[in-house]
């Protein structure tokens, strides 16, 4: 990745339709299907082209497999969802109505940088939910990670990485599985218990974890009274010791409102 020339790289990415505005999976005429580089047993991704006139998924539970995508070990992972290959398709993988999954191994990439340029391109706007699908294959990824944040921020995809076959697998497994479950499902939930609240905010403050949050409440029985107490006294409480007592006493005193 140091030789890789980064005018010829600006100019590929110049080159590309970047989405500008919410996108729509859309249905053109049929074309050839591009060939893919890499063998059809191999991991590597499927080739890129036009999609056919779409014919519906068999079944709206299948995740939608590109044909040359057989063979990649990830897809044994996949056990929870069912499977449908198709010719017709752009990507590697379609997890929903406006979802869709390129798989990239970090070691193709290398030896092809210009691989997930070409495919972009043949993508175009397709898809709401882009995401580049990398699996780090590589014992110093750091440079082609950089390159390939790079496309991501620029092409609007999101880049999730998988560091073996089966963790790839589970992530696309877990996209169309939460294909139709609502946002706030996976969103932080914010406890309304006062208890556990307080226990909350003191294991925010480092090195305090939950168990001697709970054992300063137990002891001081409210939030007060551990603001209030000393250092030594709180150094006695159990399991704390000298030097999470230190810390947590030199922040209950710092002033909680700043001019």
């Amino acid at each position: 990745m140091d030789d890789f020339d980064d005018d010829s790289f600006n100019d590929v990415l110049g080159a590309m339709e970047m989405p500008t505005a919410a996108k729509q999976p859309k249905v053109d005429a049929p074309a050839a299907t591009a060939v893919n580089p890499a063998p059809s047993n191999s991991t590597e991704p499927s080739g890129s082209g036009r999609p056919a006139p779409g014919k519906p998924a068999s079944n709206p539970h299948c995740v939608l497999v590109h044909s040359k995508q057989r063979g990649n070990p990830i897809l044994k992972s996949i056990l929870n969802v069912p499977l449908e290959f198709r010719d017709d398709i752009v990507p590697d993988y379609v997890v929903g109505r406006t979802s869709c999954v390129l798989y990239l191994s970090l070691k193709y990439h290398n030896l092809n940088p210009d691989y997930i340029c070409q495919r972009l391109k043949a993508l175009g706007k397709m898809y709401e939910l882009r995401v580049l699908l990398v699996q780090v294959d590589t014992p110093e990824p750091n440079n082609a990670l950089k390159s390939l944040t790079r496309i991501s921020l620029l092409a609007d995809l999101t880049m999730m990485l998988a560091w073996n076959a089966e963790e790839a697998g589970k992530i696309i497994e877990t996209y169309k599985q939460f294909e139709k479950r609502p946002p706030d499902l996976i969103m932080e939930r914010v406890e309304s218990n006062p208890h556990q609240k307080l226990l909350a905010a003191l294991t925010n403050i480092k090195p305090v974890n939950k168990t001697d949050a709970a054992a300063l409440l137990h002891t001081f029985g409210n939030l007060g009274n551990i603001i209030n107490a000393s250092e030594e006294r709180l150094s006695q409480v159990m399991g704390l010791g000298p030097r999470k007592a230190k810390k947590l006493y030199k922040t209950l005193q710092e002033p909680f409102l700043s001019k």
